[in-house]
C-alpha cells in the first residue's frame, strides 16, 4: 500500500492545476522550465496571498509537495486556497481536490474552501466519489504527458496571451 501511495502522490498541486489548464504548460513546468517568476500576474497573486487573511498561519507544507495557503481546524480540517480570480475555477477546484485526496490517502479527512478575496467569494470543495475517480485519472495521465520527448502541441485558449509560456508555444 505504501509503495502505491508513494507512486501515486508524487505531484504538486501546481501540476494538477496545469493539467487542467493546459498539458503543454504542464510539460514545460515539469521539465524545469518555470517562467512564473517573470510574470506580473503571478506577482500580483503572491501579493494578494500575502496580504489576505493576515491572521491565519499561512504556507502549510505537507511532505514537501502540498502547499496549503492556510488550514482551519475545528470539528473537521478545512484546507483554504487563496486565488486571485475565478477565471481558472476548475483548475483551482482540482488542485484543492488533489490536496484533499492526498490527505485522505494518509488517513486524514478534510474539506476545502477556495477563497477569492477580490470578489469576496468562496467556493466549497468536497471530494465526492466521482471527483476522486477523476483525480485518480489525472494522476495516471500526468506521467504520460511528462514522459513525452517534446511538449504536446498547444491548443489556442482564451487565456494563452497572459500565460508565461506564451512565447514557447506560439513563436
Amino acid at each position: 500500500m505504501q509503495d502505491q501511495l508513494t507512486k501515486e502522490l508524487k505531484f504538486t498541486g501546481t501540476q494538477i492545476n496545469y493539467y487542467i489548464i493546459c498539458p503543454t504548460k504542464l510539460w514545460y513546468f515539469s521539465h524545469f522550465l518555470q517562467m512564473e517568476h517573470s510574470s506580473d500576474l503571478v506577482s500580483l497573486g503572491k501579493l494578494l496571498h500575502e496580504t489576505s487573511y493576515s491572521k491565519q498561519k499561512k504556507e502549510v507544507l505537507i511532505d514537501s509537495k502540498i502547499g496549503i495557503d492556510f488550514i482551519k481546524k475545528g470539528n473537521k480540517i478545512i484546507l483554504h486556497d487563496i486565488k486571485k480570480s475565478k477565471k481558472m475555477e476548475k483548475a483551482h477546484e482540482y488542485q484543492l481536490l488533489y490536496y484533499i485526496y492526498y490527505l485522505k490517502q494518509k488517513g486524514i479527512e478534510s474539506e476545502g474552501i477556495i477563497n477569492y478575496p477580490l470578489q469576496r467569494q468562496i467556493a466549497e470543495v468536497k471530494l465526492t466519489e466521482d471527483k476522486e475517480k477523476e483525480i485518480v485519472k489525472i494522476i495516471e495521465e500526468i506521467p504520460k504527458i511528462m514522459s513525452l520527448e517534446k511538449p504536446p502541441k498547444p491548443e489556442k485558449k482564451r487565456y494563452c496571451r497572459k500565460c508565461s509560456y506564451f512565447e514557447f508555444c506560439w513563436s
